[in-house]
């Protein structure tokens, strides 16, 4: 990962929320939302997406890292009503499940 653009980062970092699964049901509908794995920091991830770092957001895709929600995980989800994390970087929606 590079280092932290540290004005983008924190701006990030403070559009990150918690937030049910069910209200990011449109965006997810349209094919927008994208699962981040567990493992890795949502908000890196969204700061490498805002800077248009291709090469490094390709790499995380081919190592699936980030994908789109499958439709098994948002029933999962939906019938847990269940809190996710997320954060926008247009027109994605980024998502982490909330433990």
């Amino acid at each position: 990962m590079q280092q932290h653009d540290s004005l983008l980062f924190a701006k990030l970092n403070l559009e990150t929320a918690k937030i049910p699964w069910r209200e990011l049901q449109r965006f997810f509908a349209q094919g927008k939302v994208l699962l981040v794995d567990e493992k890795q920091d949502i908000v890196s991830i969204a700061e490498l997406m805002a800077n248009n770092d291709a090469d490094q957001v390709n790499t995380l895709i081919q190592e699936q890292k980030i994908k789109l929600v499958s439709d098994d995980q948002a029933k999962i989800w939906i019938n847990n009503d269940q809190l996710v994390w997320a954060v926008v970087v247009a027109p994605w929606v980024l998502v982490q499940q909330a433990d």
